[in-house]
């Protein structure tokens, strides 16, 4: 018996959620497919700007009255792996902490759309004006919201530039009862690679820690995390339990790095599975969430003109990516030589590094 919808969406993270809520409200009939169940572990820092919830027209106190956890996040400490340290604090709150278990779930179940939880993308046929998955769901537009490893971007061949692939492994812990942790829960930790190729983070959520790692360099990434994991160890910032349980791996593909068409006849990628990291900060909820936004208006522009015309949303998504950014620009050489003199610059720090890498105020 064949399923039928307006829009199969694949991957039902912040992307595929934000899409879903979006064309729900349109009136579309939006079935969300994914091989996860609900709530699942992610591996991710887990923080948003409020710039985030304004997209999702979500109120911290809305969500936080869930019982869920929202964070408030103030500052940050950073510093260069075994340098000295800056601490930087603003007069209002920046950012918001939450675990992205308790998110993911939250906004998929508010998306409004039919869910198929449980359930890989197996094939992907067309059929006429439609497109069949998996021999049963048939629908006009399938979106591919899956991440990296997204089956709708690996079936319709999307390359990618190497150099803007980026792997990363983390921890998220309950805080073990009396054990010592020094993360303020107000100002998460940042501690960056002196050639600007990766950092490693710590994320105090209430009750639980976020410790992480990530990097462009592939090939140097494990000796890097040891590193970062013995330097952890030494200044005793986290619970043991932080650094000697097994971490978990992920990658992503940063803004730009996508060679190949984000749509086709009747197929969009949006978020992780489009390639849409922020460069600097590696960052990919806002952008996730702001793709599967525009995707959403595209479909909805579009009803009543027969087969949908996408390619407004690729303009429009090439046309937003940030910029590499200088660094990428200058000789590797020089980037290492001057990266420790600038993360230990204060002025740098905070209007550079936080302001405009990762808070994007700039």
């Amino acid at each position: 018996m064949t399923t039928r919808c307006d829009v199969l969406i694949v991957g039902g993270g912040p992307a595929g959620s934000s899409c879903a809520w979006a064309l729900t409200r349109a009136g579309a009939d939006v079935l969300v497919l994914d091989r996860a169940r609900f709530p699942r572990d992610k591996v991710c820092a887990g923080w948003i700007t409020p710039s985030v919830l304004e997209r999702l027209e979500l109120s911290p106190d809305d969500y936080a009255a869930t019982g869920r956890t929202i964070q408030q996040i103030r500052g940050f400490r950073t510093a260069v792996v075994t340098g000295d340290v800056i601490d930087t604090r603003y007069a209002s709150i920046i950012s918001y902490a939450i675990r992205r278990c308790e998110f993911d779930d939250y906004l998929l179940a508010r998306s409004g759309a039919r869910l198929l939880t449980g359930t890989a993308l197996q094939s992907l046929k067309r059929n006429g004006a439609s497109w069949v998955a998996n021999d049963e769901i048939e629908a006009d537009v399938v979106i591919g919201a899956g991440g990296h490893f997204c089956p709708v971007a690996r079936l319709t061949h999307r390359a990618h530039d190497a150099r803007g692939l980026v792997v990363a492994q983390e921890i998220e812990l309950r805080m073990p009862r009396g054990a010592a942790c020094r993360v303020d829960g107000i100002a998460p930790e940042l501690y960056f690679c002196a050639d600007l190729e990766g950092y490693g983070w710590c994320v105090r959520k209430g009750e639980h820690l976020n410790v992480g790692f990530g990097r462009r360099d592939g090939q140097a990434f494990p000796s890097h995390v040891a590193g970062f994991l013995e330097w952890l160890e030494a200044e005793q910032r986290v619970p043991r339990e932080a650094t000697r349980t097994r971490w978990h791996g992920h990658a992503y593909l940063t803004a730009g790095s996508v060679a190949t068409p984000l749509v086709d006849d009747g197929l969009m990628l949006i978020g992780d599975a489009a390639g849409l990291a922020y460069a600097e900060s590696g960052e990919g909820i806002r952008p996730a969430v702001e793709s599967g936004l525009r995707a959403a208006r595209t479909l909805i522009a579009a009803r009543g003109r027969g087969r949908a015309d996408l390619a407004g949303y690729e303009v429009e998504t090439r046309g937003t990516a940030p910029s590499p950014g200088i660094a990428s620009k200058l000789p590797r050489s020089l980037v290492r030589r001057a990266g420790r003199w600038l993360l230990g610059n204060p002025v740098f720090t905070r209007h550079v590094v936080l302001d405009r890498w990762f808070l994007r105020t700039h």
